[in-house]
């Protein structure tokens, strides 16, 4: 599944006051590749996630499935939408309900009318074990988990909706380095296993290297560079992507080694 924006506009308020966050934005994430979408806080980078997933609707332009528009959809058709392109959430913790096992947040993803554990314990066995969970996991709550441990069952529940497009915004942000190298890694086998469409939002230029395909850099609300992940490290061709690489530490270690 192709997923695309097509000179999307995003503002906020009306008139003199009105803020614009994206300005005719474009970024094509093709059918089975990993975009990663780079650039400072405040760049709008989580406010095109929003919009890729139908949270936020663009004030102008239109977002794109396999070529159909989808982002005028309402009712049962942007429900469908939402469960083909799934997004992955910073905090996993804030997006469970702290009340609800696991299982049932589970049961709500793959069948939103009968949330019910037990008429869908296969698949909620299956899901967990796509994040190499246990199925006992299931009868257990949020607060009993580990941060890494939360950020897979964020996973396993955007993948127990039958998503075959993710949007993952700074998923590993919150994780110390041997966690997200493992959140990573997981990521890669499921890609691969599954033919995944991702973008993958993060401020480490280091992760965004390793796991994608593409990179487009984001600055003031648009896209100032898309290129192939080697081409871009290479040959940086803006000059806000230069600066970002030159201040990026983690790069520059990873380089010299």
């Amino acid at each position: 599944m192709t997923l695309a924006a097509e000179n999307v506009t995003v503002a906020f308020g009306h008139g003199p006051r009105a803020r614009t966050v994206l300005s005719g934005v474009g970024l094509t994430v093709r059918s089975g590749t990993t975009v990663g979408l780079v650039g400072e806080s405040g760049s709008g980078k989580s406010t095109l996630a929003k919009v890729m997933v139908g949270l936020v609707r663009p004030r102008s332009g239109r977002v794109t499935l396999d070529g159909t528009d989808v982002s005028g959809l309402r009712g049962r058709s942007l429900a469908g939408v939402r469960r083909r392109v799934q997004m992955i959430p910073q905090d996993p913790y804030s997006s469970l309900n702290p009340r609800m096992t696991i299982g049932r947040a589970l049961a709500e993803a793959v069948d939103p009318r009968r949330a019910d554990p037990r008429a869908h314990a296969a698949a909620i066995a299956a899901a967990l074990a796509d994040v190499a969970l246990d199925a006992t996991a299931a009868a257990r709550y949020p607060h009993e988990f580990s941060g890494g441990q939360r950020q897979r069952i964020a996973i396993a529940r955007a993948l127990a909706t039958g998503a075959d497009v993710l949007v993952a915004d700074e998923i590993t942000s919150a994780l110390d380095c041997s966690v997200q190298a493992e959140v990573l890694a997981l990521l890669g086998r499921l890609r691969g296993r599954l033919g995944l469409t991702m973008l993958f939002i993060s401020h480490d230029l280091a992760v965004v290297r390793h796991v994608c395909d593409e990179v487009a850099v984001m600055s003031r609300g648009e896209i100032v560079e898309h290129a192939a992940r080697d081409r871009l490290y290479a040959e940086p061709a803006h000059p806000y992507t230069r600066r970002l690489l030159d201040s990026a530490p983690s790069l520059s270690l990873e380089e010299s080694r």
